[in-house]
């Protein structure tokens, strides 16, 4: 069975991004010198499933963000709107969370790194969220996009760890309970 994983940093304040899609305030974070384990995460997983809001934000980044494959789920855009130099790093798929993951197990994916909050937040409703691993930048940036939003039934997830930085970078591994 494949299984969605979730690595993603949000605002001391619960936030993704800004309203208007921006995370300069964490890219821009300094943490020179500390690994908060997103290799370790990419060497775990096959590729990566991600939104459209997510992909708009990083989709001019130079070098290219993923080591894996990436998947982007939108029902607006299409392949030939993928810039030429990421184009055979980046997929274009109009499908469910179920669809998508079937999709990805169909070409031997196991483990999917599941990015975005729209994303997120659909997997999770649809129970192919596995683990989700936090890290809360200690920045308050007052309002933006959150992480979480509406669910049918409260998901109870069982806390595995949470570790602290130097930086003041905060994180946490929790496992969904099933």
């Amino acid at each position: 069975m494949t299984t969605g994983h979730v690595f993603i940093g949000t605002s001391l304040d619960g936030f993704i991004a800004r309203k208007t899609h921006d995370i300069a305030w964490l890219t821009g974070f300094p943490t020179p010198g500390e690994d908060h384990g997103f290799a370790a995460h990419m060497a775990r997983v096959d590729g990566v499933v991600m939104g459209r809001g997510t992909y708009d934000a990083i989709k001019e980044m130079r070098p290219w963000y993923y080591s894996r494959p990436v998947v982007v789920l939108s029902r607006s855009l299409k392949q030939a709107d993928v810039p030429a130099e990421i184009a055979d790093k980046v997929e274009i798929m109009e499908a469910t969370p179920a669809d998508a993951m079937a999709a990805v197990a169909g070409r031997g994916w196991r483990r999917v790194y599941v990015d975005g909050g729209a994303v997120i937040q659909s997997f999770l409703r649809a129970g192919l969220v596995e683990d989700l691993v936090i890290s809360r930048i200690p920045v308050l940036i007052g309002d933006g996009i959150s992480l979480f939003g509406k669910l049918e039934q409260d998901l109870s997830l069982e806390h595995v760890e949470t570790r602290a930085f130097p930086s003041g970078l905060v994180q946490s591994t929790y496992r969904v309970r099933g």
